[in-house]
């Protein structure tokens, strides 16, 4: 612990800058316990309460953490896992949640069509033809007659962090589904607020883990109505309906739903948003399908929502570039590009779905969601069995990755198989089998 003695002020923010030039010198380093309020108090002849304070200007701005009764400590960059290839293996990487690139269509027919007049400053930020097609292609998916506006972002993980920043401050409580998709994971804990885990099952997020969440006072709810990832969960008619019927109770909580798989999933979208909720946003990304280069998401959300979001994009770039969003449009609107999609969302489903009954077949009953991934129960630690497989040549995602709480995600895998052959994925299933048998003998071999 530091010595009190280095720390001065006689003011809260003349004590909270002392202690954060000693963390910018080096003097204190991430994990380091603060001293106890009343020592510093104390020691520097300050009322306790301004000593309180200090530290609360600091929590505000991400520099320490309070843990209860282990203290203050200064705060450190938390490891998130990311989405992706993993660098410089040599194994069959099963991890990356990528879509099948040779379904991704080619832009080149298009590209030269679109090519129009510049863009100047002060014009519309949407183009006017993504917005027509987008208002049929959103607004049909809510309730009747409910009243809504677009806006256009580079993605929906910037639509979602945009969406938070212009309603929550730091340490406010977000509710994410568990387990949860990994760039939600990320954006809370960066931005500071607080995660508070919804179990989710197979219909989806679960009605009794909402309801506590909303009893623990959170702001904002994320919520994926179908192809959850990591369990490929997709709310049904029945879910969704309860889930209304407990955020009826909290009309002003922020519903963000991120239909990240929109036009390539095989349920039919079910929404949590009601007609009279006043703060919600649909956000929905063309990357699983058009391709994650692409970077663009298009969001409905109530008017004043997004005139709080627009005024979130005005710091930076206040639009996303027209020839992108000319080129999605293109792209979408294409009858051949959307019969490619169509049987590339018809792909993904009958591979997941033929794994899925290998793994059955093998003695590990797995049901084969909505999505680009499997999520593989295994009832043996998700560690070991993933050094088991290594061995094998395979290299696989463990579920506590995209794990908030004890919610069983130790104990599975989620692996993308949707580009492995019949042969391939034949030999996977057996593999996943002998380590799961292996483990298990291990542990066996412990208890004895």
């Amino acid at each position: 612990m530091l010595e009190i003695i280095d720390i001065e002020g006689r003011s809260a923010a003349e004590i909270a800058d002392s202690l954060r030039t000693l963390i910018e010198r080096g003097a204190l380093r991430p994990g380091d316990a603060l001293p106890p309020v009343r020592a510093l108090a104390e020691q520097l002849g300050v009322n306790r309460n301004t000593a309180v304070s200090a530290y609360r200007q600091l929590t505000s701005a991400g520099v320490v953490v309070t843990l209860g009764r282990g203290g203050t400590r200064v705060a450190g960059a938390a490891a998130v896992a990311q989405e992706g290839f993993a660098a410089d293996t040599a194994l069959r990487d099963l991890g990356t949640g990528n879509p099948d690139a040779s379904f991704i269509p080619d832009p080149s027919g298009v590209l030269a069509s679109i090519a129009r007049r510049p863009v100047l400053y002060g014009e519309p930020v949407i183009d006017p033809d993504l917005e027509r097609s987008a208002l049929t292609w959103m607004g049909g998916d809510l309730p009747e007659g409910t009243p809504l506006r677009l806006t256009v972002t580079s993605g929906a993980a910037d639509a979602v962090e945009r969406l938070l920043a212009q309603a929550l401050t730091r340490d406010d409580a977000v509710a994410l589904e568990d387990p949860c998709f990994l760039t939600s994971i990320h954006t809370v804990r960066v931005a500071g607020y607080r995660p508070v885990p919804v179990p989710v099952d197979d219909e989806g997020m679960t009605v009794e883990g909402l309801r506590a969440a909303l009893d623990q006072g959170v702001r904002a709810v994320i919520c994926t109505p179908r192809a959850q990832n990591p369990t490929g969960a997709s709310l049904t008619a029945g879910r969704a309906a309860a889930l209304r019927e407990v955020l009826a109770e909290h009309p002003y909580v922020l519903v963000i739903e991120d239909d990240h798989y929109s036009l390539l999933s095989q349920q039919p979208h079910h929404t949590l948003i009601s007609a009279e909720h006043r703060r919600w946003a649909l956000v929905r990304s063309v990357s699983k399908f058009l391709g994650p280069d692409m970077c663009l998401a298009v969001t409905a959300s109530d008017p004043e929502t997004a005139d709080r979001l627009a005024m979130r994009l005005t710091p930076g770039t206040t639009w996303v570039s027209h020839l992108l969003q000319r080129l999605v449009h293109a792209l979408a609107t294409d009858p051949e590009v959307a019969a490619g999609i169509r049987a590339a969302g018809e792909h993904y489903a009958a591979r997941n779905a033929a794994f899925s009954a290998l793994l059955t077949a093998e003695g590990l009953p797995t049901r084969a969601g909505d999505g680009l991934n499997v999520w593989v129960p295994l009832g043996a630690p998700a560690r070991a069995v993933s050094e088991q497989l290594m061995r094998r040549g395979w290299l696989v995602r463990p579920g506590d990755e995209f794990a908030l709480g004890d919610h069983g995600a130790s104990e599975r895998l989620r692996l993308t198989v949707h580009e492995l052959d019949d042969a391939e994925q034949q030999r996977l299933a057996a593999d996943l089998a002998a380590s799961v048998r292996a483990v298990r003998e291990r542990s066996a071999m412990i208890d004895r």
